[in-house]
Parts: structure tokens; C-alpha cells; sequence
């Protein structure tokens, strides 16, 4: 197996005063920058609440040299990568991730964006609109108002009591003494004493500084400026309190003069307290019947300075006294662990497994963090002085006991058995590809694909399983099977293992993408835990954003009609069972098909085709709870040829960004606003989606129509230099050497279930590479007359024809 990431990256400060991480991780397949800015929102002046965000937002703008178009998040985007920003009370971070190839001309653009901002006052207004919708949004959300409420129990005078989002009264852009403000914030916080530049990629050490000298040289240079220490957390001699809400309790306890590994000591603390192992809290209030579950982090932490945030929810009518003694008596009990030996040996495991799997842009912020990989000498000692100002002392009455070791973070590699898959022959053990597979005129068939399209020889690898039901599972079932896989999901996590068991429609799909070595093992115990019976579940579904709310509901309706049923028995006695395996070794394999001999339901290979809705347009309308509208149009391929799909990738390709202009920056429609490509069941697609504060489903659409019909027009725009170069751009995303292994074993999925063969990997960007401007004005033509047809979901009523209400 294939060694480690390297845990630990390079750190040095460069002549210029920039701070840069570089982490050299050969098993990467691509490269992320994360750039952290010491300053935030607690840094601006009291008279402009906001101003940190509002510069943040203005830097996506273009610069003289990159206008939007060609800017970071244009190019990001172009090249399948990944670009976002985010403002906190004392920093500002911006990070992406590209393939190896294009990885420097996105550093170009960033230090570029940074250290050249046009600032330009048209789009200084335009932005302020944006600001202006998204706080408008937060101020109706009420997970978000009950986040911040939060705070009320903290000093009036500390900032985190204050608001900081901006709107266009807290912005006022034509006034010269916000101008001023805004000038002066840039350029005391935007220069190379205030910056940490993490990289992360395959490249080597010494290529990674050329990078990181590179952007240095653009970038202001100055010194560290000082950051104003707040005033203290809490006005009175008290260091914690308690809010009850709906089913919910908080307890909150704030921390003074902490230690500098006070960060790595609370994520150590964090991570035992929700821990839900035998013994444990969690553990203990679920038997009694007080708590669903707990959750532990810190919100806030600053020279200093920390606010750790306990979240306990609770069955409803139960009464909440006792839950405050019962904590305060586990972490008695925790207190008087000799150093946490054990603890700190698991964590680290798990923490390094974490790093095997993660890929460049979880790195990259990782090294931003600065942290150590598990529990120093001085975090103990930072753990013992919150543990003090929490006032835990290590007397205790309740039973606890050290949680039980993870059963597979040392788990042994799987060792080669004889044993066959069923319908096996000893000839071939299994290694059956798609092309294989199909033939009629093989007379022994697997259920479980092994595909040996991704090479064998990685760390990583991806199983899927997917049963087909008479019946839909009731949303009762499902939240009582997710609630019972909780625990081992955590474990297999820690593990290096992410598994997920969904519902759509009526299929059950299980997916399980990470190290290959723990894989067999945790999939023989998931295929236990399911044909257990499950206590019903009383846990409360956190409510979502509308268009997260459609994006969820989205798989569902791309199936065909089925009725509900919680009677798991009958559920599974009905289920077919068909699957896919990717990117493992001859003896994981081997492993995975002695636990397959656990698979509930009867195997069945036999493909049923994605659901055709012919050239109808289906509208869905679905009630979010929230007076915001929000639509998502997703437009279907008119067949399931691999030109069909090359088509919609490439005209998807083109119309993310020139989509994203018109309707969010020149339109103002909304702040979600986006364009993608999606395979949904083997489905492929193009998916437009618009949440707006104040414009109506109906016109939503209206305007995602009227972009369509002048992609002809869009077509014709682009110059054949840069047609073809986007062209190659995107084929290159597909390249074997670019594409992430979780993402491959996704599209491989994704081309079994439309029924395409083993190499459809290498077919599809040959595909790409064959679409000439006359194929994608006759995609566009396609497109726009709905030969595959038209599925919107919407926060509004169905329309008139030709649109129908979905059954």
C-alpha cells in the first residue's frame, strides 16, 4: 500500500514577510492554494459593519489585467476545479483547487485579484445589492437567527454581540468616508505581513516555493499589523450559561487568557465529548432517554479567547434539568485521565487517516490552520487550563469508561482468500468488467461489478450497492436507518472511509469511497446493522435553504412514482440487489466478495434503463417554508449516446460562467445562483438553479429560458482559438491522471447505470474532443426544444402549458 501524505507540510517565511505552507503529497491527482488574510470582521471600523465581507466579495470582481470573465472563478471553474471565500471575525480566507496543469494560472489570478483590485464604484453598488439579498435571507432564516442568538449571553461590548454581514445601509458606497475606510482596510490588511499562503499538491518541494515566490513577488509588502484584543466574553464572574429552545439545549462556556495550543486542545476535547462509544456522554443520555444527540465546537477563538459550544438535542417532552450535571460529571471524569494516553494515540491514528484521504483543498486549509496533528505536550497542558476554567474536577459519580478503540483504524490488511463470489468461476475471481458483464453469452453473471477501469495499485478505491424496492422507504424508515448507522459511519470515517446508505425514490443506495484496507471489514458490519430491526427515529430534520431544499428532492423525482412503506421486513423481501467496485486490489476483492454473502434481497443484474420523460416539461411544485423562491431546471439528454453527453458537458462548460454574469451580476435575480452539469440515475443533464428573495418561480424561469435561446449566439461569440482551448480544457478534466479517484468511481457509476461499457472513462473525452461548433448549435437546438424534456422544480404553482403538473 502506498505510503502516507507526508503529515507534516514545510513552513518558512519568505524574505518578503509571507508566511507560506507547502506540502509536497506525490499521491495527489491536484493541486489547492489556500491564502489566509489576518482579518476579519471584528477588525473594521464600528461605523461600517460589514466592510470585510463587502471586500471580500468586491476581489471575485475582475482586475484591469483579468476582467470577470477570464478572472479566478471564471477559470476555476473552466478547468472542473473549485474556488470559494470566507469572511470570519479575524480572518479572511480564499482557496481553490485545479488540476497540476493549470494550477499556476490560477495563483496568478489570485495574487493578481489581490494586489490589484479595480474597486470599480458601479460594481462597488451592484455588490452591495448581492451583500444586500444575502442578508436579507439570513435575517428570515431562522437556523441562522438561532445561531446568532447564541451570542445574548456574552458582554453587549464584545463584538461577537455585534452585525457584521453589511447591507446597503451599513455600505454606504458613494460616501467618501466609507471609501476611505474601505481603501484604508485594504491596505493595511492586504500586504504580505498579514498573509499565509498554504500549498498543497503532487509537485515537488522545490516547485511548490517557485509558486509560492512567484505570488510573494505581486503581492504589497508590509509588516504584521497588531489586531486589537475584544473585550472579555462575559461581563460578570460567570464563564458559561444555558439556553433552552425546541427540543434543544445549548450550554456554552466562554474561555480567558488560554494558552496558544488552546485550538488543538478544544478539537480534542470536541471530538471526545460526541463521541457516541459505549460509556461515553452520548452514550449514557441516549439510555436514559434525555438527549438524540450531541454536537461540540468551538464558535469562536481568539487571541485567547474561546466560546465552546455544547448542542444537545432532545426526544420531544423531555424536560431538560439534569443534562448541565450530567456534562459537567463526564467531563469531571475526563479531567482525571492520566495525560489521555490512549485517547491521544487513537486520535492521531485517526487524524493521519484523515490526511491519507483528504484531498488538496482539505490540506491546503488544514496547513492554514497551522495546528499540530494531534495532542502536543503543550495542548495537554492547554487542555488542563479549559478543562480548569470550565471547573471539572476529577471527582465523579456516573459509570463512565474510556471509549472503546475503533475497531478499524488498525484494522490489518485483508488477507488472500480462496473464497468465490457467488456465481464466480475460480478462472476469473471475479474481475468481470462491464464488457464481460454484458455478453450474452456468458452464462455465469455477478450482481457486483468489478470494474479494472482504475488502476489497482492506489491506497484508495469506491463500492457501490443499490437495491431496488417494490416500495419508496417511508421518510420515517429512512431517518431510523441513517439514525442506527450513525456511529459506524463515524468510525468508518475516522477510518478513511466516507459511506453514505440513501434513499431515492425506491432504491437504496449504499456508497462507500476511501482507503480500500478497512473497506471489506466495515462493509460486512453495515449489511449486518441493516437486517436489524431500527427504533423509530424522533430526531429533527434541520431545516434547509429552498435550493438546497429542491437539490435534495431533485434524485427523487427522477424516478418512477412509488408508494411509501416503513415495513422494512417487506422492504428488503422485495429488494434486488446489483452493484459496482472500483480500484481495488485482487485481495480486496477477494475480501469484498466473502462480504457480499451478507447482502439482504435477491442479486439481480439486469439494468433497467433511466426514466424517460420523453419531450415533456414536468413541473414539481414543493413546499420549502420559506416566503424565498427558488427553481431548478434540470434538462435531460434526448438519448444516452456518449456524443449526447460530450455535447451537454461542453455547452455546460461554456454557459457556467456567462449563466452566473447575467443573472447574479447584471440581473440581481438572487445569490444562488449557478449552472452545472449532473448525472442523476445515470441520467445526464444540465441543471439551472436561481433562489431569490424577491422574484417569483414563474419569472425565474422566463429568464433561465430567455439565456437558453441566445446560446446559438453565445456559440457564435466565442472565437475558434478559444473554443478549441475550452474544448481541450474540459476533456483534460477527464484525464486518468487529473480526476480524483472518489470522482472517477462517480462518473463510473454514474455510466453503468446508463448502461455505457468499461471504457466509457476513455471514451467520453475523446467525445469531447470530436464536438465541432456545428454539433453544439445542434445540442443548443436540442436543448432548447426540450427533445430530452424539461424537469423543474419549483417553490411555485405549475404554470400553464406546456407545462404539466408532475404525478
Amino acid at each position: 500500500m502506498p505510503a502516507l501524505n507526508h503529515p507534516r507540510p514545510h513552513t518558512e517565511t519568505l524574505a518578503n514577510g509571507l508566511r507560506v505552507t507547502l506540502r509536497h503529497a506525490p499521491d495527489l491527482k491536484r493541486c489547492a492554494a489556500a491564502l489566509r488574510v489576518s482579518a476579519g470582521s471584528h477588525d473594521v471600523p464600528l461605523a461600517w459593519p460589514g466592510l470585510a465581507h463587502f471586500l471580500e466579495h468586491l476581489l471575485f470582481l475582475g482586475t484591469e489585467r483579468f476582467p470577470a470573465g477570464q478572472g479566478l472563478m471564471a477559470y476555476v471553474q473552466g478547468h472542473g476545479g473549485q474556488v470559494n471565500a470566507r469572511t470570519s471575525e479575524r480572518t479572511t480566507d480564499f482557496f481553490f483547487e485545479l488540476p497540476p496543469q493549470a494550477f499556476s494560472g490560477g495563483l496568478e489570478r489570485l495574487s493578481d485579484m489581490l494586489a490589484h483590485p479595480r474597486m470599480n464604484p458601479d460594481d462597488q453598488r451592484r455588490e452591495r445589492e448581492v451583500l444586500h439579498a444575502e442578508f436579507v435571507a439570513w435575517s428570515r432564516d431562522a437556523a441562522a437567527q438561532q445561531q446568532f442568538a447564541l451570542f445574548d449571553g456574552l458582554s453587549a461590548a464584545h463584538p461577537l454581540r455585534a452585525f457584521h454581514a453589511g447591507n446597503r445601509y451599513s455600505l454606504p458606497v458613494p460616501h467618501p468616508e466609507f471609501q476611505h475606510a474601505l481603501q484604508d482596510f485594504y491596505q493595511r490588511f492586504y500586504q504580505t505581513g498579514q498573509m499565509t499562503l498554504s500549498l498543497a499538491g503532487p509537485q515537488s518541494l522545490d516547485d511548490l516555493k517557485a509558486m509560492a515566490l512567484s505570488f510573494g513577488a505581486v503581492m504589497p509588502v508590509g509588516e504584521k499589523t497588531p489586531q486589537l484584543a475584544p473585550t472579555a466574553l462575559m461581563d460578570s464572574s460567570h464563564n458559561s450559561y444555558q439556553q433552552a429552545g425546541e427540543r434543544r439545549l445549548d450550554v456554552l462556556f466562554a474561555f480567558e487568557a488560554l494558552p496558544d495550543s488552546s485550538p488543538e486542545a478544544l478539537a480534542f476535547l470536541c471530538h471526545w465529548l460526541s463521541a457516541a462509544k459505549p460509556g461515553g456522554l452520548l452514550a449514557q443520555l441516549r439510555a436514559q432517554g434525555l438527549v438524540d444527540n450531541l454536537k461540540a465546537a468551538p464558535l469562536y477563538q481568539f487571541a485567547g479567547q474561546a466560546l465552546l459550544h455544547i448542542e444537545f438535542t432532545v426526544p420531544a417532552n423531555v424536560v431538560l434539568t439534569g443534562i448541565g450535571e450530567h456534562l459537567l460529571d463526564w467531563l469531571g471524569f475526563f479531567a482525571a485521565q492520566q495525560d489521555w494516553a490512549e485517547l491521544r494515540d487513537e486520535y492521531a491514528a485517526l487524524l493521519q487517516r484523515q490526511q491519507q484521504v483528504s484531498a488538496a483543498l482539505q490540506l491546503a486549509r488544514l496547513d492554514s490552520e497551522q495546528r499540530e496533528t494531534g495532542l502536543s505536550e503543550q495542548g495537554i497542558a492547554a487542555l488542563k487550563e479549559i478543562l480548569k476554567q470550565i471547573g471539572a474536577v476529577d471527582n465523579f459519580s456516573g459509570p463512565w469508561q474510556l471509549p472503546t478503540p475503533n475497531p478499524f483504524l488498525r484494522a490489518e490488511a485483508p488477507t488472500a482468500n480462496a473464497g468465490l463470489i457467488r456465481g464466480q468461476t475460480s478462472a476469473h475471481r471475479g474481475l468481470r468488467t462491464f464488457a464481460q458483464d454484458r455478453s450474452r453469452t456468458r452464462r455465469e453473471r455477478s450482481p457486483m461489478q468489478f470494474s479494472q477501469a482504475l488502476p489497482d495499485n492506489t491506497a484508495e478505491g469506491a463500492v457501490y450497492l443499490r437495491w431496488r424496492l417494490e416500495s419508496a422507504p417511508g421518510s420515517n424508515l429512512q431517518a431510523s436507518l441513517e439514525n442506527h448507522l450513525l456511529s459506524l459511519r463515524e468510525d468508518a470515517r475516522q477510518a478513511g472511509v466516507d459511506f453514505s446508505f440513501s434513499a431515492s425514490g425506491n432504491e437504496w443506495l449504499l456508497k462507500m469511497t476511501g482507503l480500500q484496507q478497512p473497506m471489506p471489514t466495515i462493509l460486512e458490519h453495515t449489511l449486518k446493522e441493516l437486517t436489524k430491526p431500527v427504533a423509530s427515529s424522533s430526531q429533527k430534520t434541520p431545516a434547509l435553504m429552498p435550493i438546497r431544499q429542491l437539490l435534495k428532492v431533485l434524485p427523487d423525482r427522477c424516478l418512477a412514482h412509488a408508494t411509501d412503506s416503513d415495513d422494512w421486513r417487506q422492504l428488503w423481501s422485495s429488494a434486488r440487489w446489483d452493484g459496482l467496485a472500483t480500484g481495488l486490489s485482487a485481495q480486496t476483492q477477494a475480501a469484498i466478495g466473502l462480504a457480499l454473502s451478507r447482502v439482504p434481497g435477491a442479486a439481480d443484474n439486469h439494468l433497467t434503463p433511466p426514466l424517460s420523460i420523453g419531450s415533456q416539461h414536468l413541473w414539481s411544485s414543493v413546499d420549502t417554508g420559506s416566503s424565498e423562491h427558488a427553481l431548478l431546471l434540470f434538462c435531460p439528454t434526448a438519448t444516452q449516446a456518449i456524443a449526447d453527453e460530450a455535447a451537454w458537458r461542453l455547452l455546460a462548460h461554456l454557459c457556467q460562467t456567462p449563466f452566473y454574469q447575467r443573472l447574479r451580476v447584471e440581473l440581481q435575480l438572487g445569490y444562488a445562483v449557478f449552472s452545472a452539469l449532473r448525472q442523476i440515475h445515470g441520467q445526464t443533464g444540465l441543471l439551472f438553479g436561481v433562489q431569490s428573495p424577491s422574484v417569483v418561480s414563474l419569472d425565474l424561469l422566463q429568464h433561465i429560458e430567455h439565456f437558453l435561446k441566445g446560446l446559438p449566439g453565445l456559440i457564435d461569440s466565442i472565437d475558434e482559438a478559444t473554443f478549441i482551448a475550452q474544448r481541450q480544457a474540459l476533456a483534460d478534466q477527464f484525464d486518468s491522471a487529473a480526476l480524483p479517484n472518489g470522482q472517477a468511481a462517480e462518473l463510473l457509476w454514474q455510466g453503468k447505470l446508463a448502461g455505457h461499457s468499461s471504457d466509457y472513462l476513455t471514451q467520453l473525452p475523446l467525445a469531447i474532443l470530436a464536438i465541432d461548433r456545428p454539433a453544439l448549435h445542434a445540442a443548443a437546438q436540442r436543448l432548447n426544444n426540450a427533445e430530452g424534456g424539461w424537469r423543474c422544480l419549483a417553490s411555485g404553482p405549475c404554470p400553464s402549458a406546456p407545462w404539466q403538473a408532475a404525478k
